[in-house]
């Protein structure tokens, strides 16, 4: 039997309830009055809509989901988004704007927050696991990713308010980074934007040298990213009923055994083992590190889905929040091996899971490569995310925060030692 613990962390959606109703009201009234951005969809929605349209099974779905949301009351109030063509137009507004920063409420996840609640639905569950309606809303997201990525982009980054260098968005960005935003990160406040060329750059900004210094102690396992303990499981299983109350991890579907490759360790290799999950906020570093010293044995991105919650769930507030072990299974995602030199480690596993959004996973290690701890594995590009740590069974560790905690743990920084 897994023993576990876990905890909800986030940041990504206001925990106000009435400042998420209030921002999905003001879209709404400004693609209903055809406002700015609201003239004809993007080809990736255009394309969406004609696959709704053309699939009996996706139409179904798609008005089901906001039919049976109109029958019950939300946290917000009763459903905001009606019909179809609405969903279209806030999407289509949704990819053309960056993030913006509110210190009511930041609402990073756009299009999870148009679809917050229909997540939620028998047909939204049904719907967001979808292998063609996943292939459209990648394709939704990519789009949106060219333009996060674009010099037009950084119409946010200005210290204008609800901007990112505003005097509330920088107290905000200094207090989770622990120290001064340019103390702290690759950048120059004298430049334009801070020296960032669109909101892409500045989402995936890189700590100067120092900046977080790295757990050297060899029975040490260091932070691979700047964030939240979320969930610790002992005696994972190769298969379990990661879907209901609790989300047992089952390995077999965290690694996608069914799609391993040849120089990819069998799932089994950790049946019995250790898995830590961490969850990384809005306001988070979003490189990951490596946290031992060894040998990338493996790499692989793996597929997935990109707003689909546990039934179990219901009306998270702030949804995927309370799925995180869930979305460890089916999310987009990328997964790392390595064999560590401290041989009481051995073989592990760090995953990288997108969530929502753009959900981009970048790995920039290669099979056969040496690292050190604190080198940099890879990245998240716009979206949300959380990462776990695989250890096999007998790795014996003891965990220096708690787990689950309220702070944030500092990539590099210890996070456990061997016994």
């Amino acid at each position: 039997m897994e023993l576990y613990s876990t905890v909800r962390k986030g940041g990504w959606l206001p925990s106000d309830h009435d400042v998420l109703r209030r921002w999905l009201d003001d879209l709404i009234a400004s693609v209903d009055g055809g406002g700015a951005r609201t003239g004809e969809l993007k080809p990736s929605v255009a394309a969406l809509q004609d696959l709704i349209n053309t699939d009996p099974k996706i139409y179904m779905l798609f008005n089901d989901m906001l039919l049976q949301l109109s029958h019950r009351e939300t946290p917000t109030g009763f459903p905001q988004v009606k019909d179809v063509p609405t969903l279209m137009r806030l999407f289509n507004a949704a990819i053309q704007k960056a993030p913006e920063f509110d210190k009511s409420g930041l609402v990073g996840f756009p299009v999870n927050a148009i679809l917050n609640w229909a997540m939620g639905t028998q047909a939204g569950f049904a719907a967001f696991l979808d292998d063609k309606v996943n292939a459209h809303l990648k394709a939704m997201l990519d789009e949106w990713s060219v333009y996060l990525k674009s010099p037009e982009s950084t119409y946010v980054l200005d210290s204008e308010e609800g901007h990112w260098f505003s005097e509330d968005a920088l107290a905000a960005l200094n207090k989770s980074a622990g120290g001064r935003f340019e103390d702290l990160y690759v950048c120059n406040p004298k430049d334009p934007h801070y020296g960032f060329t669109s909101w892409d750059d500045f989402f995936t900004r890189e700590f100067k040298p120092d900046a977080r210094p790295v757990a050297t102690d060899p029975k040490t396992i260091a932070s691979a990213a700047e964030s939240v303990p979320n969930r610790l499981a002992h005696n994972v299983q190769e298969l379990n009923t990661f879907w209901l109350k609790g989300q047992p991890y089952a390995l077999d579907f965290l690694l996608d055994a069914a799609h391993r490759g040849p120089d990819e360790p069998a799932p089994g290799t950790f049946q019995g083992g250790t898995v830590y999950q961490a969850f990384l906020s809005a306001l988070n570093y979003h490189r990951w590190h490596t946290p031992v010293d060894g040998t990338v044995v493996a790499v692989r991105n793996i597929p997935g889905t990109y707003y689909s919650q546990t039934p179990a769930a219901l009306c998270d507030v702030a949804a995927p929040d309370l799925s995180q072990g869930y979305i460890a299974h089916l999310a987009a995602r990328a997964v790392v091996y390595i064999r560590a030199t401290q041989p009481d480690v051995g073989l592990m596993g760090f995953v990288a899971i997108g969530m929502a959004e753009v959900s981009s996973c970048e790995v920039t290690v290669s099979p056969g490569q040496t690292v050190q701890r604190g080198d940099q594995l890879g990245s998240f590009h716009y979206g949300g995310s959380t990462h776990c740590l695989i250890f096999r069974p007998g790795v014996d560790l003891t965990f220096i925060p708690d787990v689950p905690g309220d702070a944030n743990v500092y990539v590099n920084a210890p996070l456990a030692t061997l016994k």
